[in-house]
């Protein structure tokens, strides 16, 4: 209970009143199909080459004809997204804020934005932390979306910070979905810090709400099709089996499906066993 109310005081307390700052935003914000935050992971874990991948994947997705024409189909027509990277407990920053996505030209600016930012990276992985941060930056977005979710890609479990599935599931009471981009382009590695099925990790203890998916990513070269087909079916809300996301899909999994339910304190007892603490 104490981690619980420690978790409200930072981000759930403006929903108690009707007349918040979150609800005074959603009342005269801009109006948009989807709010959408990027979450990225850029622990020590990930190398110069994945990042690298990480950002040109989200750059050349979000200018692709596909994404364009499924933000175009929506019922108002545009979207707002904002990109944020994280790593440990107190490792958030964001890269390229809100920014309204109606068309190629908005869209060419959100990545040369991403583009221009230095690659960083840092020490950790709280994903808890990435969905405390990324939840709080709807109350300000200056949007009202029909739809709200956080993005989070990574390549590990949770180590740091609050119980990751504790801060998932407040996040999931605050009316936002949350999806998920498992990295699983190495083989898992003790002195890393991994675990073995980051994608059934990340099934039951990531991602939640509402239509809620993974895309997970086994090789640096499918990396591409993911963040596209991910943010496809974010905007447009398709099924994974969609023509417009090619034959078979991605591999993605919807929250529902039939599982042996994961540990969701695994990436802290790693932590522990390795460094005692």
């Amino acid at each position: 209970m104490r981690r619980r109310i420690r978790f409200l005081s930072g981000l759930a307390l403006a929903a108690a009143a009707s007349l918040s700052p979150a609800a005074a935003a959603d009342k005269s914000g801009v109006p948009v199909d989807l709010e959408l935050v990027l979450a990225v992971d850029i622990s020590y874990s990930m190398d110069a080459e994945e990042q690298e991948m990480q950002r040109e994947g989200y750059r050349a997705a979000i200018v692709s004809r596909p994404v364009l024409e499924a933000i175009a189909q929506g019922m108002i027509g545009r979207i707002a997204v904002a990109y944020v990277e994280w790593a440990g407990a107190e490792e958030q920053r964001v890269v390229v804020p809100w920014t309204l996505i109606d068309g190629a030209e908005s869209a060419a600016a959100f990545a040369e934005k991403l583009a221009a930012a230095p690659l960083r990276r840092a020490y950790r992985t709280s994903i808890s932390g990435a969905l405390v941060h990324s939840a709080k930056l709807f109350e300000t977005s200056g949007f009202s979306g029909a739809r709200k979710v956080v993005d989070i890609s990574g390549d590990g479990p949770n180590n740091q910070g609050e119980p990751v599935e504790l801060v998932r599931d407040e996040v999931l009471d605050r009316g936002i979905t949350v999806n998920g981009l498992p990295l699983m382009l190495k083989r898992p590695s003790f002195a890393m810090m991994d675990v073995g099925d980051l994608d059934a990790y990340y099934r039951d203890c990531v991602i939640g709400g509402p239509g809620a998916f993974m895309v997970p990513v086994r090789s640096i070269a499918q990396f591409p099709d993911a963040v596209r087909t991910k943010l496809l079916m974010e905007i447009a809300g398709l099924a994974p089996d969609h023509p417009s996301i090619g034959p078979g899909g991605l591999a993605s999994v919807p929250v529902a499906a039939e599982r042996v339910r994961s540990d969701c304190t695994s990436g802290e007892q790693l932590w522990r066993e390795r460094f005692g603490n």
